[in-house]
């Protein structure tokens, strides 16, 4: 041929850019496949390329050296978000009235889109070639028209004459390139029976008349340019959870969704790496791009970032050319020295001034820690938590800089969640282990008093199914409240939220319910003072790896006298979940508690919310729709389907009634916490019981299983069993940890 065209140039590119850059990837990882670096983001093999977008994922042709991510060959991967490719070409051939052949290819990109770097091009003679392409959902064409008089005689220009070209928008994902034909002139259509369409890389493919005319087929690829990024968020959106290394900067995409990453001026490398880029030494460097432009007998001095070129003793620097010149002599060289001497005391001056003012600031600063600290109630709590008594010693008192630093700032992409009493945000404390900080609402005296409220509540306890408290900070306008982390979510998540498409079992839910019954029943019975939690819902129960229950939030609860059984009290909880006593009278008792827990068990039961507004009148509240249920006896209609099976139907309406029981409308119908963790307990070790009866069939076995002790019914005695089978189950429930 007389010219090899786009494939020459695209090989004289590639090559280029190589040696331009290093090919920087995972360690353990391939870097190249022929003349092409193979760079992270991008890779080989699943750990070498990132884990976000499975197309970044390259296959390297061992035989023909030649890389591809499926089946489009790459020769180039930029760091700007740019992957070159070879495409074929789209013809059309026909005979004096037939088509002879005829390739069109409809092309789908996946993860990558189309950059409007590209051009698409027709060439041959009364033809047209049209590109339909599609953004999402919608479809769009383009194209262009080549007609001829006769050959043409031009070489370079593609203005409409044998050729035509025309631009290519960004962002598309699909393409279908077709050509086509005009019965204009049949003599220049004889002669040139071929028809081409492509896309091409602008500054690619200059067209000549001949050979392009008739022999363009065997110039079988073009380079195209398409446009990645990575993920599909903003450099904000993505925050401190970006890939961009060290010495690097998160871009937002300018071409598509996701963000990009590039050095910093001065460095090099890939910006993707959790190295990230490496400062260039401008001064050694043989890369012209990067070497210094020092010249004459000033010298270069590496910098982090960047270079100075300095003068030796007796010379000045003259920027205009980075050389150095002889200094001159000053006519009145006194005044530079009375002029420096003034200098230096001013300087001096402004030195003392800001140092007075930074201690000023600094006293200031610790005056009004001081007073936040009283404000927030820090005498008392100190006093409270020093005072004799069961409680918890390790609350500790943290610093406001050590919480600032802990959640970097208070940063947004720490907040784990915000409800009625404030922001709670993932921490980490300087002995790495992570922690969730709770901070009031700002400006809201009464989260203030709840605050301190948990703390007092929460130094009293110490049980294994409480959330710990490790310690506060009162220092801050609002106070901080440090808990130990809970990673899995809260049981309200495994049931109605962004994690119920996780399967909780039967026996998962049942040994929930007899954590959370047993952890009200120490609160009420076995507290060193007896503690109502006053917001039991699903959302204040928290569960961790092994979905072990662990109440928390105790910002609304009380601490009951020895000498009092119920408090009267500003009505405070969760509708649905509020006891319809307490809401009338004001009076706070321990079977408030029960009350809400019954409520938890009937969404345990049923996977439904405690009040949805969404739902027929009359299922909007839980409470009574399930009570209608069980009275006309269609509890199966309201179990959730995946809970109940032929083994476990027993128990689910054991469980039922019990849920039933705690939320009767009048407080002294209800039993207490005591005795419903027993007969929830007794459920499990009945259960237990059976599965080794049906295994060994030996009655022994269940004659002493984990300190029960089966009795024979004796009346209405305040402890309460199975009424079908006429027991009770006697239990001691654990006084904490």
């Amino acid at each position: 041929m007389k010219k090899v065209h786009g494939l020459f140039l695209v090989a004289i590119f590639s090559l280029a850019y190589t040696q331009l850059i290093k090919g920087q990837s995972m360690p353990n990882c391939q870097t190249k496949c022929g003349n092409v670096s193979i760079e992270y983001p991008f890779g080989t093999s699943p750990r070498c390329y990132y884990p976000g977008q499975s197309t970044f994922q390259l296959t390297c042709n061992e035989t023909t050296n030649k890389l591809y991510t499926g089946n489009l060959q790459v020769i180039n991967i930029s760091h700007s978000g740019e992957l070159r490719i070879l495409k074929a070409t789209s013809f059309t051939c026909y005979n004096s009235t037939d088509v002879t052949e005829s390739i069109s290819y409809n092309t789908t990109l996946v993860d990558f889109t189309l950059s409007n770097k590209n051009s698409f091009t027709a060439v041959g003679c009364n033809t047209y070639a049209v590109m339909t392409t599609a953004v999402g959902d919608r479809s769009y064409s383009t194209g262009c028209l080549s007609l001829c008089d006769s050959t043409p005689k031009e070489n370079g220009l593609c203005s409409g004459e044998g050729c035509c070209h025309t631009s290519v928008s960004n962002g598309s994902q699909r393409f279908l390139i077709e050509s086509s034909r005009f019965d204009r002139d049949a003599s220049v259509n004889n002669s040139n029976p071929c028809f081409y369409a492509f896309l091409v890389e602008e500054g690619m493919f200059n067209f000549s008349p001949s050979p392009d005319l008739l022999n363009l087929r065997n110039v079988t690829e073009f380079p195209v340019v398409l446009d990645w990024s990575i993920g599909n968020q903003t450099c904000k959106e993505a925050g401190n959870t970006s890939i961009c290394g060290q010495n690097s900067v998160c871009l937002d995409s300018t071409t598509r969704t996701g963000y990009n990453c590039k050095c910093n001026d001065g460095y090099d490398g890939n910006p993707y790496l959790a190295e990230g880029c490496l400062d260039i030494d401008e001064c050694t460097t043989s890369s012209t791009i990067y070497r210094h432009n020092c010249s004459g007998s000033s010298a270069c001095v590496n910098m982090m970032g960047h270079f100075l070129c300095s003068c030796p003793s007796g010379f000045d620097l003259n920027t205009t050319d980075n050389s150095c010149m002889r200094k001159h002599k000053p006519e009145y060289y006194g005044w530079t020295q009375i002029f420096l001497a003034t200098t230096v005391g001013f300087l001096a001056i402004v030195l003392v001034v800001s140092c007075v003012q930074q201690k000023i600031k600094h006293r200031k600063n610790t005056e009004l820690r001081k007073h936040f600290f009283e404000q927030n109630g820090g005498g008392m709590l100190r006093q409270r938590l020093s005072g004799a008594g069961t409680s918890n010693v390790d609350v500790q008192i943290f610093t406001e800089e050590g919480m600032k630093e802990a959640t970097n700032g208070y940063e947004e992409s720490r907040i784990l969640g915000q409800g009625g009493q404030g922001t709670v945000y993932k921490g980490i404390l300087p002995d790495k282990s992570v922690v969730a900080i709770k901070k009031a609402r700002l400006g809201d005296s009464s989260q203030v008093g709840q605050f301190i409220n948990e703390v007092l509540v929460l130094s009293q306890i110490n049980h294994r199914n409480v959330v710990k408290l490790l310690g506060c900070c009162l220092e801050t306008e609002v106070p901080l409240l440090v808990y130990e982390f809970i990673n899995s979510g809260t049981l309200f998540d495994h049931l109605h939220g962004s994690m119920s498409n996780s399967s909780l079992t039967w026996e998962h839910r049942l040994r929930i319910s007899v954590e959370i019954a047993g952890t009200l029943a120490y609160l009420h019975s076995s507290a060193s003072i007896p503690i109502i939690h006053r917001d039991v819902k699903t959302a204040n129960i928290l569960l961790d790896e092994n979905l072990t229950a662990k109440v928390a939030d105790f910002g609304a609860s009380r601490l009951i006298p020895m000498d009092k059984e119920q408090l009267t009290t500003m009505v405070q909880g969760t509708l649905g979940y509020l006891d319809p006593e307490y809401y009338n009278t004001g009076l706070l008792n321990e079977k408030s508690d029960v009350y809400s827990f019954g409520v938890v068990l009937m969404e345990l039961l049923t996977g439904q919310k405690a009040l949805c507004f969404e739902q027929p009148q009359q299922s909007k509240h839980l409470v009574n729709y399930f009570a209608c249920a069980m009275k006309e006896d269609r509890l199966h209609e309201v179990i959730e389907s995946q809970v109940m099976n032929e083994s476990n139907q027993r128990e689910i309406h054991e469980a039922a009634r019990i849920a039933v029981e705690c939320t009767r409308l009048m407080g002294e119908e209800r039993p207490r916490m005591k005795e419903v963790a027993a007969q929830l307990e007794a459920l499990g070790v009945a259960k237990t019981k059976h599965e080794l009866s049906d295994q060994y069939n030996e009655p022994e076995v269940n004659k002493h299983l984990v300190g029960v002790e089966i009795l024979p019914a004796q009346g209405d005695t305040g402890t309460t069993g199975y009424d079908s089978i006429k027991n009770v189950t006697r239990l001691h429930i654990e006084a904490g940890r």
